[in-house]
């Protein structure tokens, strides 16, 4: 069994994050329990205490104090706790015993035993695993929840309702708890007992519709956007909820699902179909109502090129030495290159595919038109402004949590 300290929340009432909160049943935030802990990467050391933190410290992160119950898994509920983590919170991740979080067996590759794709979103935690299929891992989650400030979840609705562990169950115990579901479809409707992932959501949204070469098979992007874009709609929903709880001292449930935050990352392309029902089309690296603005073949490689007003487009003309371009009455304005996009894009991509990359980077340098080369990983990672991105750092210590029983 693995012992250590889990760190007792603060009874304080009141400061930005802590609203007023009853007792817990059977003694909030006493010792906890589970049958065995796993190594979650970037625990660093003891649990922060929690409560406000002290008045003027130097090093206070917006979330300091903050507890977080993470009974998620994969990636989308993951990242956002991974967020929330970077900002101060205190994350604790609930895990299955045995397995742990699917992610943990993605691989290769794999940093010792951990996979690569495990460690990726799930930086700044503790994580302890319980068996929620026992009435005593369910007694568990119940004080830990009632010792947290925010409890977030990604199961198929009704399914922790069935275990005693859905949201009314919490409040009743935590009624200051902000509660975060985070499903395929959400909580109502003809499909959401349906399991949901990236894939199949960038599916059904019409996300992968379109995606990929113009004329060509739809495509996946390369990572996992729905689920991506679903965290940080997350985040934000958590941030917003600690906000309202300030201003009413009561709790919420939080509704977010990977459906309809795709569906609102349509954003122009959904405006476009919904005003004036025009069904879009693949435009690879292209944009439909912008021209140019996408990757052209140099001798090399690839460099991307985007000319957003008119004033860019004759600055391209010119740094491509085509000036008679510019003066063409069929790309005068945007709407004209558009409606001529196929006659302006030869004309362009032949001049780009008779210099390499690096040239034509240094004759887009300065002149004010957004540009840049198709880097593969190491490019990105040499690339000095990626080099003075903040870095954060994994470790690998474990963190262990006092035990008082056995499940």
């Amino acid at each position: 069994m693995l012992r250590a300290g889990l760190g007792r929340r603060s009874r304080c009432c009141g400061g930005l994050w802590r609203s007023p909160c009853p007792e817990a049943a059977g003694g909030c935030a006493r010792a906890l329990s589970a049958a065995s802990a796993f190594p979650s990467p970037g625990s660093g050391g003891g649990a922060r205490s929690g409560g406000a933190p002290p008045a003027g410290a130097s090093n206070v992160k917006p979330l300091d104090g903050v507890k977080i119950l993470d009974l998620t898994r994969v990636l989308a509920g993951p990242f956002a706790t991974m967020n929330l983590g970077d900002l101060g919170a205190e994350v604790i991740k609930v895990e299955r015993p045995g397995a742990g979080d699917d992610t943990r067996a993605w691989g290769p590759p794999f940093v010792g035993t951990e996979s690569v794709y495990f460690l990726s979103v799930n930086r700044n935690k503790k994580s302890i695993a319980i068996n929620m299929k026992d009435s005593k891992g369910v007694k568990l989650i119940k004080e830990l929840a009632a010792a947290s400030d925010v409890f977030v979840e990604n199961f198929v609705p009704g399914k922790l309702a069935e275990m005693g562990l859905g949201y009314e169950d919490i409040k009743k115990i935590a009624p200051h708890i902000v509660y975060c579901s985070i499903t395929g479809y959400g909580q109502t409707g003809p499909v959401v007992q349906r399991g949901g992932y990236d894939s199949i959501a960038a599916a059904v949204s019409g996300l992968m519709h379109i995606t990929g070469h113009e004329d060509g098979e739809p495509v996946r992007p390369g990572v996992a956007m729905t689920d991506l874009a679903t965290g940080l709609y997350t985040y934000g929903a958590v941030m917003a909820g600690l906000l309202q709880r300030y201003k009413t001292g009561k709790g919420l449930h939080i509704d977010c699902n990977l459906l309809s935050t795709q569906v609102a990352c349509l954003t122009h392309v959904a405006a476009n179909y919904l005003n004036c029902k025009i069904e879009p089309k693949r435009w690879g690296t292209a944009h439909g109502s912008i021209v140019p603005y996408q990757a052209f073949k140099t001798k090399d490689g690839y460099i991307v090129v985007g000319a957003g007003n008119d004033h860019q487009f004759v600055t391209v003309c010119k740094i491509l030495n085509l000036p008679e371009v510019s003066k063409d009455s069929r790309y005068k304005t945007n709407t004209l290159r558009v409606q001529n996009r196929k006659e302006l894009i030869d004309i362009l991509s032949t001049r780009f595919s008779e210099k390499a990359t690096i040239e034509w980077l240094q004759l887009f340098e300065g002149s004010g038109v957004p540009y840049g080369p198709i880097n593969n990983m190491q490019q990105v990672f040499s690339d000095p402004q990626t080099l003075l991105l903040p870095k954060l750092e994994h470790g690998f210590k474990q963190q262990k949590l006092y035990c008082t029983m056995d499940l």
